[in-house]
């Protein structure tokens, strides 16, 4: 039987960025050539750009680790890293945005604020565990929780306005929104879960959260949808194109690794940076400056000038049209020759991964200061 999702309404509120419409076509019959259609977005990028940087900049940016998990090498570069090593090491970490709206009230948006102990239920993970065992390489080190984190920067829950993922594979969300039936997998009682965040709006493109309800079979491992099929439906807001959230503020499509894939855009006072699932280290959005063994030997040889993710990576082309896009738009690293392009999960070097850790690992986001609630604060 297939999930039954609520039904979404689109996201309101927020402002359309158009730069890169004519780059795009809604039906898939109708695209550019690829190698059009990447021209295309290129030639558009300094527009989206500069509508975003003239926008303004938001009043904080804060980032906060969350878990560090083995994740398989043959995923991580697309096999294009030689090592005979099986597994990285990932760190997942979450970014807390404020900005002031129009009528200058402080809006407050979670991105990738992952619920790290659900997303080992995943259908692929969960197999990968039962095979490792408990002490395989496949466990999981804590660096904090997102309720755990909002508490010690004073925001109250109820002042979150919005989450957003780039993606939502291995997603479950039902502790952040609430559901309106029972989850007795979550809670001891026969009443709907009350969420950690009982006033935000999970912000995501309209394919993503439509593919959902129908999966392909190469998706279907990395999803759990009927997760999904008991949130707030007037609490999901769905993106169609680019969107501003506020100054400086941008989520902007960017199809490829999934069908719904969305970058999320900051102009700080250190530049523009991008923030994406697309890759995991600034070596994939620059292969060719990057250290590790084998990659820019790879990209050199095959032409390539981006390294994606591919873990149920879905429409190849478009991916790596997302990830030239990304850095594009992104500011370079003042001292090193990488895109300030920030994974949502970045290589971390290890004792399980020796040799493998990233040529440069991205410092920030890192802008302006995080306002807390008063009474929490005061408290």
């Amino acid at each position: 039987m297939l999930p039954e999702l609520p039904d979404a309404s689109p996201a309101v509120g927020l402002t359309a960025l158009t730069a890169l419409d004519h780059a795009r076509t809604p039906a898939s019959s109708h695209r550019p050539a690829a190698g059009a259609g990447l021209v295309a977005l290129l030639d558009a990028a300094p527009q989206l750009r500069r509508d975003i940087v003239d926008s303004g900049s938001p009043l904080g940016v804060a980032r906060r680790d969350l878990a560090t998990w083995s994740y398989p090498t043959s995923f991580a570069f697309g096999g294009a890293v030689r090592t005979p090593l099986p597994s990285v090491r990932l760190e997942s970490r979450m970014l807390v945005v404020q900005w002031a709206d129009p009528q200058g009230v402080t809006r407050t948006l979670l991105w990738e604020p992952a619920d790290h102990e659900r997303a080992g239920f995943t259908p692929y993970y969960a197999r990968r565990r039962a095979g490792l065992g408990r002490s395989g390489p496949a466990r999981t080190v804590v660096h904090g929780t997102v309720p755990g984190h909002l508490r010690a920067l004073g925001i109250d829950p109820g002042d979150v306005d919005y989450l957003a993922f780039a993606h939502l594979q291995t997603q479950d969300v039902r502790r952040l929104l609430g559901t309106t039936a029972p989850a007795p997998d979550l809670a001891d009682h026969d009443t709907p879960l009350e969420g950690w965040f009982p006033n935000a709006t999970l912000l995501v493109a309209r394919q993503e959260w439509e593919a959902l309800a129908r999966l392909h079979p190469l998706q279907a491992p990395w999803y759990q949808p009927r997760t999904f099929t008991s949130l707030p439906g007037d609490r999901v807001g769905l993106l169609d194109g680019d969107r501003l959230l506020g100054p400086g503020v941008a989520l902007i499509a960017t199809p490829g690794r999934t069908g719904g894939h969305t970058s999320l855009v900051l102009a700080t006072e250190a530049g523009v940076w991008v923030c994406s699932g697309n890759g995991v280290a600034a070596d994939a959005w620059a292969p060719r400056a990057s250290r590790l063994p084998g990659l820019r030997a790879w990209s050199l040889s095959w032409g390539q000038e981006v390294a994606p993710v591919t873990d149920g990576s879905e429409f190849a082309a478009w991916q790596y049209d997302a990830m030239m896009l990304e850095g594009a738009l992104a500011d370079p690293v003042p001292s090193a020759p990488f895109p300030q392009c920030l994974p949502t999960a970045e290589l971390a070097a290890g004792r399980r991964s020796p040799g493998l850790g990233a040529a440069h690992r991205q410092p920030g986001p890192s802008h302006g200061r995080i306002h807390g609630s008063s009474p929490v604060a005061s408290a």
